[in-house]
């Protein structure tokens, strides 16, 4: 980020806990991609002693509000996002319709990036986290992505959704994060190493900091530029003494 946008974002960060703490109410940001997270954990140790929670609509999301929150506490159902369903009006005359062309459709109708979160493709278009204060405004004016007409609605609860993966298998010599990732992309050890080094690489939502760090299994790395993939765990070893593992990309 650039220094003075970095600035402004750790200013906001702390006046929001700060609120959270004097007045005892529930604040949050908008949605922060990996590196404002990173940003985020780097300053939890200096803020205000409140309890905080990283949030996005569902579990392997990927752009998260951070919220902070009172003293009563407070459940996922009544944080500030909205699911919303977005699938063209006729499927047999849509256009072939990307990640891209959903999101730029809604950044052209001047909507501020921190306000939405992922964007998930399914069968029959595309599901979007967004703050709740968006919804309306997003199912009033969204009515064409590209030269396609949509429909634009809001999902009944955010619990049910999941993201969809595709199973990725393979042996390593041992389950770092710089096999896993050369492994689920299929890339060169060296260039798995450049992301890691090149501080695109993120686990759990917090900066990689070293290639050599072994998995648990459950956690998800995001590397930018590549996406994302959970981690599931080590199997069988071989007679050379590599091990299987399995991980899920998910797509």
């Amino acid at each position: 980020m650039l220094e003075k946008e970095e600035q402004l974002l750790r200013k906001r960060i702390s006046e929001l806990a700060a609120v959270c703490y004097q007045r005892d109410i529930r604040t949050n940001t908008g949605f922060l991609n990996l590196n404002e997270q990173a940003i985020f954990h780097s300053m939890e140790r200096s803020l205000p002693p409140v309890p905080t929670v990283l949030y996005g609509g569902f579990d392997t999301a990927e752009r998260k509000i951070v919220c902070f929150l009172p003293s009563y506490g407070q459940d996922t159902e009544r944080f500030p996002v909205d699911r919303l369903e977005i699938a063209p009006v006729n499927a047999r005359f849509s256009e072939e319709l990307t990640h891209r062309d959903f999101l730029g459709a809604v950044m052209g109708l001047g909507v501020d990036r921190s306000c939405i979160g992922d964007i998930a493709m399914t069968e029959a278009g595309c599901v979007l986290f967004c703050l709740e204060q968006m919804t309306g405004f997003l199912i009033s004016e969204l009515k064409s992505v590209r030269r396609t007409a949509v429909c634009c609605r809001k999902a009944p609860g955010l619990a049910s959704f999941s993201q969809s993966y595709e199973e990725v298998g393979g042996s390593v010599s041992s389950p770092r994060l710089d096999s896993l990732v050369s492994l689920v992309f299929r890339l060169s050890r060296a260039k798995a190493l450049a992301f890691i080094s090149g501080e695109k690489t993120f686990i759990n939502g917090r900066l990689a900091v070293s290639a050599g760090q072994r998995l648990a299994g459950g956690e998800i790395v995001s590397v930018r530029g590549l996406g994302k993939f959970c981690y599931v765990g080590a199997g069988n070893e071989t007679r050379k003494g590599r091990v299987f593992v399995t991980a899920r990309r998910y797509t």
